[in-house]
């Protein structure tokens, strides 16, 4: 008598071709194969005509198992079949688990197969050529709290993730939530996301969209979903996660200090109170954030209706040639690379000897006497404060003597004495787009960080600041 054995195989996601050649030669040494019955006509080429062919039905497993034991302790060479591979959510466990618990002397083999999401993966592009996991949907043997906690982790930890079981007619939401908790974890909406049903089939389908875009109802139980990290990319249709030897900066056009900006700006966004917000909006917020970790500015940012993306097209456009500061610290934090690119000139008077000639004589602030001096030269500028109320005030002043037209203008002055009245006194002129810093909190900083904002407004929908770092 022969000795007993249990060959337990992966015979891939149902293509002859992805059936590996061990499996094969397993399958035409078995005195018997048990599996489910749908994958029978996958490997029966490779049996004898006499070989049983023992379907158990779906989800009954433990039956499945036990079947093979009865008939190894016979003395048969038994090959129990799994799609993809059998150790993966498939009987390999269950069979080992059944030998301890049996005292069985029935010697177990297991032989790999291409799982799931391989096939899936090969078909995308190369969407897992960094860290990744694998995490199930089905809550039939695993509770959804748990799976949950795991989708978690997989989030915060930057983890390409692989969907087993996305959804079946009884679970229709969880995949809804993972999708959810992804985004509320800080994955960018733009992430790519590829799923592939019936894969390695005659029926197989490969798609690829975003995560914003992904749409659950499009997934069945055939369907294995893939969500990239936050250095995957799409390219020519391909869905690619870089394994590092070519430097992120080179794959992407982005600099270290872009890098690090990029996913300062995810976990920024990921801790927003309110994320549902316009994009707008929502850019100089995190912007601001981003330079003084300060998420009170979600209660005193003001941004007009479109007020950042309409002076990004007006200074696109060469409709806005120049900014004004009132402060030459302003001026310095605007980004030199975005003003060249875009042919901007930033001007401070701070610094001009006719500023400290008419500050002098008609007692007023050097910096409002800067303003004056500005309004004259470019009284269509865009006015920028991130120092003082004087000169905030001052523009006020201009404009409603018909003086100044400004492009646009950020009110960012900080301190304790007539600070809050400038912001309220720029307020009424609704129809000069504004970025206002309530309160007593602002700086030069901050100033210059939300024009900044405004310049790089065409890299938003992304989420990719920074590429004048």
């Amino acid at each position: 008598m022969k000795q007993p054995k249990i060959i337990v195989a992966g015979i891939g996601p149902g293509n002859e071709q992805d059936i590996t050649p061990a499996v094969k030669a397993a399958l035409h040494e078995a005195d018997a194969v048990i599996g489910y019955k749908y994958y029978f006509q996958f490997i029966t080429p490779y049996l004898h005509l006499e070989t049983p062919c023992i379907d158990t039905g779906m989800k009954r497993e433990r039956v499945r198992a036990e079947q093979a034991f009865e008939l190894a302790e016979q003395g048969k060479t038994v090959c129990v079949i799994s799609s993809g591979d059998a150790g993966i959510y498939g009987m390999t466990p269950l069979i080992y688990e059944m030998k301890r618990e049996r005292g069985s002397t029935v010697e177990i083999v297991s032989l790999p197969g291409i799982s799931a999401f391989q096939k899936a993966a090969s078909l995308l592009g190369a969407p897992v050529g960094h860290d990744f996991c694998v995490i199930s949907l089905s809550d039939l043997m695993t509770p959804w709290e748990r799976i949950e906690k795991r989708i978690v982790a997989a989030a915060q930890g930057d983890f390409v993730t692989a969907v087993y079981n996305p959804k079946s007619e009884g679970r229709y939401w969880q995949l809804y939530r993972l999708k959810e908790i992804f985004l509320q974890e800080g994955r960018s909406p733009q992430t790519p996301v590829g799923y592939v049903r019936q894969a390695g089939r005659p029926e197989q389908e490969v798609h690829v969209t975003s995560l914003q875009e992904f749409d659950p109802e499009q997934t069945d139980m055939f369907t294995v979903v893939i969500i990239g990290n936050s250095q995957s990319y799409e390219w020519e249709g391909s869905f690619v996660t870089p394994r590092g030897y070519y430097r992120e900066n080179e794959e992407s056009g982005a600099s270290i200090g872009q890098d690090i900006m990029i996913r300062s700006f995810r976990t920024i966004e990921s801790e927003l109170k309110n994320k549902d917000i316009p994009l707008d909006h929502k850019w100089a917020l995190l912007h601001a954030i981003h330079t003084t970790a300060d998420f009170e500015m979600e209660d005193l940012l003001r941004t007009d209706n479109h007020a950042v993306s309409t002076l990004y097209r007006q200074i696109a456009d060469g409709q806005v040639k120049t900014i004004v500061t009132d402060v030459t610290m302003a001026a310095s934090g605007i980004r030199k690379g975005a003003l060249q690119r875009l042919g901007v000139e930033v001007k401070c008077y701070l610094s001009d000897p006719r500023s400290a000639e008419m500050a002098a004589e008609k007692k007023i602030t050097r910096t409002q006497a800067g303003i004056r001096l500005a309004v004259e030269e470019h009284p269509d500028a865009l006015f920028v404060f991130g120092n003082a109320p004087t000169a905030l005030m001052e523009l006020c002043d201009l404009i409603r003597k018909g003086k100044a037209r400004p492009a646009g203008i950020v009110a960012a002055p900080v301190g304790f004495v007539h600070v809050k009245e400038s912001k309220h006194m720029v307020k009424p002129f609704t129809e000069i787009p504004k970025i206002i810093v309530e309160g007593r909190k602002g700086g030069s900083n901050l100033a210059a960080t939300l024009v900044n904002a405004i310049l790089c407004y065409n890299d938003a929908e992304q989420l990719r600041p920074g590429r004048d770092v």
